[in-house]
């Protein structure tokens, strides 16, 4: 009962893995940019719900669409104001412009709200579970996390295969040379991209805040080191992959947990190097959104 408890609770951690990778595997899959900023707009999207809620008295359930509004509206700035014309020089300036955002947000954070931790609590929701035998127990909030992510994941699919535009940034992915020839700005389906891909991640930060009970400026660094793993895990460009990344990751994470305190984060990366050395295209790896 002890290792399915430590396995269960990997599930639970991997969907929050998997909801902060869902955005960077967007980004890939249709731009072909790392986004190396990507952990810090996570801690960012949770300063903003928990700014939302302390300052502005805004119901804690409501913070949630604040900073996906807030952190989305920043992702269409970046990308028409930094990233298009980053794109246009060369292909390692889109990372060096996410590199120079990974190095400021946390920065700002620091200068505007010291490095304390930041909270955002859920009251009872926090500690609240369902207890599945004597030895087993499954928070709700961890399992409203796991849900919220294959909502998420659901939700990018249908707009993805079921909308015209969800069609035009496949096509993008795809061909984007081809798209331009039918007309297609691909500026705009980069700035939507950009839009869904920030608004998901401010939604993971918001989560994960609301499951930590806190969040500090520079957990980002952490953070996206697991999104990137997650992704490759998966498969690049694949956004079944992400969850099914998260939930790898999330279980050896768990699984070290139980051998030692101190195994958490070595048996994560030896999973990810495992599936880099045997599998290097990942779990469901294809060329193009999936």
């Amino acid at each position: 009962m002890t290792w399915l408890n430590a396995i269960a609770q990997g599930m639970l951690l991997g969907g929050v893995f998997a909801m902060a990778a869902a955005g960077l595997s967007l980004i890939f899959g249709v731009m072909r940019v790392a986004n190396l900023a990507h952990g810090d707009l996570m801690i960012l999207g949770g300063y903003v719900a928990s700014v939302a809620a302390v300052s502005l008295h805004i119901p804690v359930a409501l913070t949630v669409l604040v900073a996906m509004a807030a952190v989305g509206g920043l992702g269409y700035l970046v990308q028409r104001t930094l990233l298009d014309r980053a794109m246009g020089l060369s292909e390692f300036a889109p990372l060096m412009v996410t590199f120079g955002i990974s190095v400021i947000i946390p920065n700002v954070l620091v200068q505007l709200f010291s490095n304390d931790s930041k909270p955002l609590g859920i009251g009872s929701l926090g500690t609240a579970s369902i207890r599945v035998g004597s030895d087993l127990a499954i928070g709700w909030f961890p399992l409203i996390t796991v849900a919220a992510a294959v909502a998420v994941l659901a939700t990018l699919h249908l707009f993805l295969y079921r909308t015209q535009s969800g069609r035009i940034v496949r096509a993008t992915a795809d061909d984007r040379a081809v798209v331009r020839l039918m007309g297609v700005d691909n500026r705009r389906v980069y700035a939507l991209t950009s839009v869904i891909a920030f608004a998901t991640v401010a939604l993971a930060g918001t989560l994960y805040t609301m499951r930590q009970g806190g969040v500090t400026p520079y957990e980002g660094q952490l953070n996206v080191l697991f999104a990137f793993e997650v992704v490759i895990i998966g498969g690049l460009g694949s956004l079944w992959g992400t969850l099914a990344g998260g939930m790898v990751l999330g279980i050896a994470q768990s699984v070290g947990a139980q051998i030692s305190p101190d195994l958490p984060l070595l048996a994560g990366h030896l999973v990810f190097l495992a599936i880099l050395v045997f599998r290097p295209q990942g779990l469901f790896g294809r060329s193009v959104l999936a």
